[in-house]
């Protein structure tokens, strides 16, 4: 690993909802687990904004970020993200400006244009949908020039926001958001943990198109992946088939909760459905210390990523805790 620079590792929570669990169990364990990633090192820990899903409890994104810092004292927040084109960006500048201000120095905004729900529930989002996502760069321009007072006298100030330097950053699964994210100097992050088709593209056309800004002197692009470790392959396997029978749902019939893992996921899918999720979950690390180091050595290499952010969708709670231990472990011996 001599050539790879040290690359930190960060925590993507989904506040994901098992079987036979509540939103109110998912905000606790993600409690939890924000407070053992503060104790691990882990460098930011972001959680993503769903709607009408049934197993996802992060939809009122910047409400969690604030419970969750009011539990810890060091570890960075944000949202990985706040889908814009579901909200007035005044409203997220306020939010995010409220943040900023209670906790100085912790909280990130991740942008991403997706609408992150259903066509019904963007409209009971949205009330309209005339232009929302197609007004996107402008949004997010809005929302930079609010935070970095660009205006010294705007006839509109989020209060508080107006100046209160939020790192802002551009997320996606194809090309689109990698070349804004260029245009406007920000940094970048791919969402490969569901949709790696597209990664090392996006990833050379943000790189080459980068342009310098006022926040940012150089291209930053940091990847997420899924990563279950466990103290045996089979055992990290076991541990996945939560979610692939969850990815495969999905495709069947919309939404579920994290289902309990099974022993056979051959008897559970279909030829057609195993090649969809696997080619949607292939940027999944699985296995033991050994196999789960070796897979991340290879993703560094192939991607030169700036930083991992590492999704680990584990239906048992202390398994799940403890592969983000071992994953933990596992950067402390690539970087040693």
């Amino acid at each position: 690993m001599s050539e790879i620079s040290p690359v930190p590792f960060s925590v993507l929570d989904l506040a994901p909802i098992p079987e036979g669990a509540s939103a109110a169990d998912a905000f606790h364990r993600s409690r939890e687990l924000a407070c053992l990633a503060e104790q691990l090192g882990y460098h930011r820990y972001w959680l993503a904004e769903h709607h009408n899903m049934k197993g996802i409890a992060s939809a009122a994104t910047s409400v969690l970020i604030g419970y969750l810092a009011a539990n810890t004292t060091t570890l960075r927040l944000g949202s990985g993200g706040v889908m814009l084109p579901n909200h007035a960006p005044l409203v997220i500048a306020e939010q995010f400006g409220t943040l900023e201000t209670l906790y100085p120095g912790r909280i990130d905004l991740g942008l991403g244009r997706a609408p992150g729900s259903d066509q019904r529930t963007m409209m009971a989002l949205r009330r309209h949908m005339s232009g929302d996502i197609d007004n996107f760069p402008g949004d997010v321009n809005d929302l930079i020039n609010w935070f970095d007072a660009a205006d010294p006298d705007p006839a509109v100030r989020p209060v508080p926001g107006y100046g209160t330097r939020v790192p802002v950053w551009l997320l996606g699964s194809s090309l689109y958001s990698a070349q804004l994210a260029a245009q406007l100097g920000l940094p970048f992050a791919f969402a490969s943990h569901f949709a790696p088709d597209m990664l090392l593209q996006a990833l050379e056309l943000y790189r080459a198109q980068f342009r310098p800004s006022a926040r940012l002197a150089a291209p930053y692009a940091m990847v997420c992946i899924n990563v279950i470790v466990a103290d045996s392959n089979r055992d990290a396997e076991f541990l996945f088939t939560s979610h692939q029978q969850a990815s495969t749902r999905l495709r069947r019939d919309g939404s579920v909760q994290l289902p309990p893992p099974i022993q056979d996921m051959d008897s559970y899918w279909n030829p057609a459905e195993k090649y969809s999720v696997e080619r949607a979950l292939a940027m999944s690390v699985v296995g033991d210390k050994a196999k789960v180091t070796h897979g991340l050595e290879s993703i560094l290499h192939q991607t030169r990523a700036d930083e991992l952010m590492i999704n680990s969708p584990v239906f048992d709670h202390q398994a799940r805790l403890y592969s983000f231990t071992l994953t933990q472990q596992i950067h402390r011996s690539l970087f040693a």
